[in-house]
C-alpha cells in the first residue's frame, strides 16, 4: 500500500536537496578558485594594461566589438586580435589608420584620436586579453 506524502517528507526532501546543491556549489567554487592561477598570467597585469582597459571602457568599444564573447556583434571579436596582427605596433597602426568619419556608406570604426600612450595601452590590453586561457574561444583566429 502506498504511503501518503506528508509535510515532514516534503520538508526533508527540501532540506536534503538544498544541502546537497549547496555542497555541490561550494565544491565547484573551490575547484574554480584552484584553477585561476593556471588560467591567467597575473604578472602581465600592469598599469599600461589597466589604462588600456579604462580607454576601452571610456570609448565604449564593447558597444560594437565583442571581447571573449561578450559585447555587441557589429564589429569583430577582439579577444584574439593580437594573434591576428602579431604585434602591438600592428594593432596601433590599424587603430590610427581609421578614417576620421569612418568609411563612407558603411558603419565602421571611427577615428578616436587617441594619444600615443592611450594607443599603446589599448594594444597592450588587447595583447593581455589574447593571452588569457579561454578554452579555445574564439574558435578561430579571425574571431
Amino acid at each position: 500500500m502506498a504511503q501518503a506524502f506528508t509535510k515532514a517528507m516534503a520538508r526533508n526532501i527540501f532540506y536534503g536537496g538544498t544541502l546537497f546543491f549547496f555542497l555541490a556549489f561550494l565544491a565547484l567554487t573551490y575547484q574554480t578558485h584552484q584553477a585561476w592561477p593556471e588560467r591567467d598570467n597575473h604578472e602581465a597585469l600592469n598599469d599600461t594594461v589597466a589604462l588600456g582597459k579604462k580607454v576601452w571602457e571610456d570609448h565604449d568599444c564593447i558597444g560594437c566589438h565583442t571581447l571573449l564573447g561578450e559585447g555587441a556583434y557589429f564589429a569583430p571579436e577582439l579577444g584574439n586580435v593580437y594573434k591576428r596582427y602579431g604585434s602591438v605596433d600592428a594593432i596601433k597602426g590599424f587603430i590610427m589608420s581609421r578614417p576620421k568619419d569612418g568609411v563612407p556608406g558603411r558603419r565602421s570604426m571611427p577615428q578616436f584620436n587617441l594619444s600615443d600612450e592611450e594607443l599603446t595601452a589599448v594594444a597592450e590590453f588587447l595583447k593581455y586579453v589574447s593571452g588569457i586561457n579561454t578554452a579555445n574561444w574564439p574558435p578561430n583566429v579571425k574571431g
